[in-house]
């Protein structure tokens, strides 16, 4: 796994009512600090990738929907400097994933389903600086392959 990457298996509480599920504590140790919370949907099939962050960690969760997120690792002083991960999430694995500054990240729905993704990251969005670089979803550094490989 790319260091300093980590993933929280998240617990479901559930009863007649329905579920509750907590998603993030200041307790669990994976932000230094807490910035902004926000919620974006999307429609099957569409792919928002990449972008990184100069001074920002990223926390991702899919509560609805499912959806393939992949990393590549920017950090050149990092062990796993130019290492790609792959992780599935959402309804079907319901997972938190801390994305430390310097990690590029962009997902790719999957189904037939729009998905929905909250997240949490340590700094909120400064629209005059923001910090936010892109990386399109095809870039040759990359290399990403985004098709699903049928067996």
């Amino acid at each position: 796994m790319i260091e300093g990457v980590s993933e929280k298996k998240l617990i479901k509480h559930v009863d007649d009512r329905g579920y509750l599920m907590e998603l993030l504590r200041d307790d669990d140790g994976l932000l230094e600090r807490f910035g902004q919370a926000s919620v974006s949907m999307s429609y099957p099939g569409v792919i928002k990738a990449f972008h990184y962050h100069r001074h920002q960690d990223d926390i991702w969760f899919f509560p609805s929907g499912n959806a393939q997120v992949v990393l590549f690792d920017l950090r050149e002083a990092s062990t796993t400097h130019k290492e790609t991960n792959v992780f599935f999430m959402g309804e079907e694995n319901p997972v938190l994933l801390l994305i430390p500054k310097g990690v590029a990240h962009g997902y790719r729905v999957l189904g037939n389903q729009p998905a929905m993704i909250v997240y949490f990251t340590t700094s909120s969005y400064r629209r005059e600086a923001p910090d936010e670089y892109r990386i399109a979803w095809d870039d040759p550094l990359i290399g990403f392959d985004w098709t699903t490989k049928h067996r």
